[in-house]
């Protein structure tokens, strides 16, 4: 099946038939957990500039590094199980990183302890996400992105609820939005469909209707700005002004289908 082209997402609802974009692949498709590159392609195209520097302290198959490439973009990715040679071997809590020097940082966290990334005990995944702990680790990863980015920069957190049958929801994505809004302020709440092979799985959604519960059909994806000098308007707008208008052409009526 051919990839549609790839656009600018202008509503709050993001949708993208394909793990990858374009004739190549971004990241290994076969990681489990990988993000959708057309997610961190629409961030960088709309929070940063060319030459800016994306880092991604959980960077798994390194999916961020090769979009933020892609579009023409510096990055850095750290994980504590690196699959690759340019993701670095570090954990989120503790970069290897001096303060205030990322212009953009992008992470996608383990969603509870659902997926083995690593083994290792100080693994945020080997924590379940209705555990003090997990929010308690979290916490410290979310205060080293706070030591790492540039004032006046943006960020943003993907990230999906947990749900086991017969048990009560995880609202982890609610739970830190509130984490993330006592350190910086909200610009948006973006929320994205789900493609993974489990959805396509009929029996899987005929047990859903059976059992009357939901599956997981979107994830979260949270952007947030580092506030810097007092700021009395909208948000600064750091894109490219090239950029911007070939993504206003490609909406233009006549423009490229």
């Amino acid at each position: 099946m051919p990839k549609p082209p790839l656009r600018l997402q202008t509503t709050t609802l993001w949708d993208y038939p394909s793990q990858n974009y374009g004739p190549g692949r971004q990241g290994d498709t076969t990681y489990v957990g990988a993000t959708p590159s057309y997610v961190i392609w629409n961030l960088l195209q709309r929070y940063t500039r060319p030459g800016d520097l994306v880092v991604d302290p959980m960077a798994g198959s390194g999916t961020t590094l090769d979009v933020a490439r892609d579009c023409k973009r510096r990055a850095l990715g750290y994980d504590l199980q690196p699959p690759r040679k340019d993701v670095f071997r570090a954990n989120a809590r503790k970069l290897p990183l001096e303060d205030a020097k990322a212009d953009f940082v992008f992470v996608d966290p383990p969603y509870s302890d659902h997926i083995e990334y690593s083994g290792r005990p100080e693994c945020i995944g080997e924590l379940k996400a209705d555990s003090d702990a997990y929010y308690e680790e979290m916490g410290k990863a979310i205060a080293e992105i706070d030591r790492i980015l540039r004032p006046e920069r943006y960020l943003a957190l993907y990230v999906c609820d947990s749900w086991n049958k017969g048990k009560p929801l995880m609202p982890i994505g609610l739970r830190l939005f509130g984490m993330l809004s006592q350190r910086f302020t909200p610009v948006d709440v973006v929320a994205v469909a789900r493609h993974n092979a489990s959805l396509k799985r009929n029996h899987w959604h005929t047990a859903a209707i059976e059992g009357n519960y939901f599956l997981r059909g979107f994830n979260y994806c949270f952007v947030l700005f580092k506030e810097g000098r007092l700021r009395d308007g909208p948000f600064p707008d750091r894109r490219d002004p090239e950029e911007v208008q070939e993504h206003v052409a490609d909406r233009t009526p006549g423009g490229p289908d």
